[in-house]
């Protein structure tokens, strides 16, 4: 092989670095890397005093809880798949609201469940920045008066 064509080789080879390089910088910056951005957890919505276990069933004592079940759509995989069931509940204050939380509320008519990553205040008041642990792109500001459910128990 010449001179010239092991440059040639080098040349592409570096040019594949430094795209790859560029694309990985790109993605952790943006996307939260290859392997995901950690999430923060779901408040802990249940006291310990209120979850009773017994050899034949579970009570667990939530004043208005749901019992729902999942499309599987992806956007929330690996945490809540299709047939999984949760226990929700409606929240009553922005305050019940954290987070690493994950709620669910509607947009365009269609049911949303994604969990919150951030939480904060402006001139229009408390708001909610949501986005599917599978996603890519956040669903933008989710006010209070959106929300319709918490999910405080996943059930597999």
């Amino acid at each position: 092989m010449s001179v010239q064509g092991s440059l040639k080789i080098l040349y592409i080879l570096l040019i594949f670095l430094a795209g790859f390089l560029v694309g990985q910088i790109w993605d952790s910056v943006f996307y939260g890397g290859v392997t995901g951005r950690a999430v923060d957890s779901p408040s802990d919505f249940v006291n310990d005093d209120n979850i009773i276990v017994y050899e034949d069933k579970v009570v667990i004592k939530v004043e208005g809880a749901k019992i729902s079940t999942y499309e599987g759509t992806g956007s929330m995989l690996p945490t809540l798949g299709e047939g999984v069931n949760g226990v929700s509940v409606v929240p009553r204050s922005t305050d019940e609201i954290n987070v690493g939380d994950i709620v669910s509320f509607r947009r365009e008519g269609q049911l949303i469940v994604h969990r919150v990553v951030q939480k904060g205040a402006d001139a229009e008041g408390v708001f909610f920045v949501t986005k599917g642990d599978n996603s890519i792109a956040d669903d933008g500001k989710v006010r209070f008066d959106e929300m319709e459910r918490v999910l405080i128990a996943l059930i597999y």
